[in-house]
């Protein structure tokens, strides 16, 4: 394990991390998600009304702050990574608004689970 210290002196952004959002990177364990699009339309191609859509719980991360710290002052390293789609739960979350656009903050901790391919 690193300190925290090193890491943040080491540290360097990719340039997916860059290219994915330059204005906002999360701070600690807080991950930055983006919610999928909802259906707008049924299997049987009837036009659904907003309310009967259902809240979207799958998105996909933007950002990852660098990870908690222990009681060591060890750096604790994020499960999730920019890209990929993760699962959320029904409530909670902070919502934030960047860009025109609306994403959600969660910590690490609070996803459910990720979507592997």
């Amino acid at each position: 394990m690193i300190s925290l210290e090193d890491y943040l002196w080491v540290r360097v952004l990719s340039f997916t991390e860059i290219k994915a959002f330059r204005k906002f990177l999360p701070m600690f364990d807080r991950v930055l998600v983006e919610r999928l699009a909802a259906e707008t339309m049924s299997k049987g191609g009837i036009m659904l009304p907003e309310k009967a859509q259902g809240k979207v719980l799958q998105a996909t991360v933007v950002a990852v702050g660098p990870g908690s710290t222990n009681q060591k002052g060890y750096l604790t390293p994020m499960s999730v990574k920019i890209g990929e789609t993760v699962l959320l739960p029904e409530y909670g979350g902070t919502k934030v608004n960047l860009e025109d656009k609306e994403y959600f903050l969660f910590r690490d901790a609070d996803i459910l689970g990720k979507y592997v391919e």
